[in-house]
C-alpha cells in the first residue's frame, strides 16, 4: 500500500474502474487515453515537491517598504515619488502587510505614507491598503483596485499630458473595490464592470461605471457623476449609492429586486450655504458624515464631490459643484429595502433607550 498521499498521486493504475467501465451506460466508450498513466522524464516530479519560488524579493513593494521606513519605524509622515508598470500586481500589498503586523488593523493616522506612482499599475493596484497609506497613482489601473481595501485612500487620476477626456475614459478595470472593508478612493474617470462589488465599508467617488454597479454590495457609500451600465444594484443589500441622473434615464439600468429609489432631502438654507463654499471642505471629515446613513445626503455628497475636486482636480467634481443647487436635484439615492428598514428600527431603539434613560 501507500504510505503517504503523495505516494498516490498519479497512481492512476491503481484507480478501481472496472465496475465503472463495464457498466452498461458506458458501452462503447473508450476510456484508454484518459486512464494511460505516462512515464515522467528523469528528474520530473509527478507532486509538489519543491519549494516555489513566487520572484518576491523583485516586486515594487519592496521599494515601497524602503521608502516608507521613516513612517513605518517612527510614524514619520513619508512623501515620495514612484515609477509604476503594468507588471507591478498587488501594488501596496506588502506593504500594507508590513502595517498590519507592526500596528494592526488601526494602522497609522491618515496620509501618513503618500506615495505618488507615475504609470499603468498592473492587477490589483491598492489591494488591501492600509489605514495611513494613500497611493495616488497618476496614469491609470487594470482590474482588481482596490479589493479588499482596509482604511487606505486610493487616487487615481490622468497623467496632465494625456488626451484622454476622463469622464469619457475608463480610469480603472472591472471587480474595483471587490470586498473592500473600509477607506477612501477617488477615480477621475469611468470605472468597468462590476465597480464596488460586495463593498461592505468603504467610500468610493467614480465618474461612470460599466455594468452591474454596487453587485452585492453591504456596506459603504459609491457616488457615481455619471451613466452607469445596467443592472445597477443586483444583489445590493446594505451601503447607499448616489447616482447624477443628468439625462433622467438611470432607472431603466437599475435592478429593483433589493433596492429603491429615494427623493435627496434637501434643506435650501444648507444648499444655499454649500454652493458658496465650493472647494473649502477639502479635509471636512467624513465621519460625522457617513455615522447616520439615514439623513446627511446633501452635505455628505458635497463633502464626498469637493473631496474628489481636491483629489483629482476633476473638471465634472467641479462643475456640479459650480452649479450646487441645481445639480444636487439631479442625484438619485439608491437604498437597499431591508437595509433601511434596519436603519429605521434602529433609530427606533436608540430612541427609546435614550427616552428611558432621561426619565430615569
Amino acid at each position: 500500500g501507500f504510505r503517504t498521499v503523495a505516494e498516490m498521486i498519479g497512481q492512476s493504475d491503481c484507480l478501481d474502474k472496472d465496475r465503472a467501465i463495464t457498466h452498461w451506460k458506458a458501452n462503447g466508450l473508450d476510456f484508454q487515453k484518459i486512464f494511460h498513466k505516462p512515464t515522467p522524464n528523469e528528474g520530473v516530479a509527478i507532486y509538489n515537491s519543491e519549494r516555489q519560488d513566487h520572484g518576491l524579493e523583485k516586486v515594487l513593494d519592496n521599494q515601497l517598504i524602503q521608502l516608507s521606513e521613516p513612517a513605518l519605524t517612527a510614524g514619520t509622515p513619508v512623501k515620495q515619488d514612484v515609477t509604476i508598470k503594468n507588471t507591478d500586481r498587488s501594488a501596496g500589498a506588502m506593504l500594507s502587510g508590513v502595517i498590519a503586523k507592526q500596528y494592526g488593523h488601526v494602522g497609522l493616522p491618515e496620509d501618513t505614507i503618500w506615495l505618488t506612482l507615475t504609470g499603468t499599475a498592473g492587477q490589483s493596484f491598492g489591494t488591501w491598503a492600509a489605514h495611513g497609506v494613500t497611493l495616488e497613482l497618476i496614469g491609470e489601473a487594470n482590474d482588481y483596485v482596490g479589493k479588499g481595501l482596509s482604511g487606505g485612500k486610493l487616487i487615481v487620476r490622468p497623467h496632465p499630458d494625456s488626451k484622454i477626456i476622463p469622464e469619457e475614459s475608463i480610469i480603472v478595470g472591472n471587480t474595483v473595490l471587490y470586498g473592500a472593508v473600509t477607506g477612501e478612493c477617488y477615480f477621475r474617470g469611468i470605472a468597468g464592470e462590476r465597480f464596488a462589488v460586495r463593498n461592505s465599508g468603504a467610500v468610493a467617488v467614480v465618474e461612470g461605471t460599466g455594468d452591474h454597479c454596487c453587485e452585492y454590495m453591504t456596506g459603504g457609500v459609491a457616488v457615481i457623476l455619471g451613466a452607469t451600465g445596467r443592472n445597477f444594484a443586483a444583489g445590493m443589500s446594505g451601503g447607499i449609492a448616489y447616482v447624477y441622473d443628468e439625462a433622467g434615464t438611470f432607472e431603466n439600468q437599475l435592478n429593483k429586486e433589493l433596492v429603491e429609489v429615494e427623493a435627496i432631502e434637501i434643506d435650501p438654507s444648507i444648499v444655499a450655504k454649500q454652493a458658496t463654499t465650493n472647494g473649502s471642505a477639502a479635509n471636512h471629515p467624513l465621519a460625522p458624515l457617513l455615522a447616520d446613513m439615514r439623513q446627511q445626503d446633501a452635505q455628505r455628497l458635497h463633502a464626498l464631490i469637493t473631496r474628489h475636486a481636491h483629489y483629482t482636480n476633476s473638471a465634472k467634481a467641479q462643475q456640479i459643484l459650480g452649479n450646487w443647487p441645481n445639480a444636487i436635484t439631479k442625484f438619485k439615492k439608491i437604498m437597499p429595502i431591508e437595509y433601511r428598514r434596519a436603519l429605521n428600527e434602529l433609530a427606533k431603539t436608540q430612541a427609546t433607550t435614550e427616552t428611558s434613560a432621561s426619565t430615569n
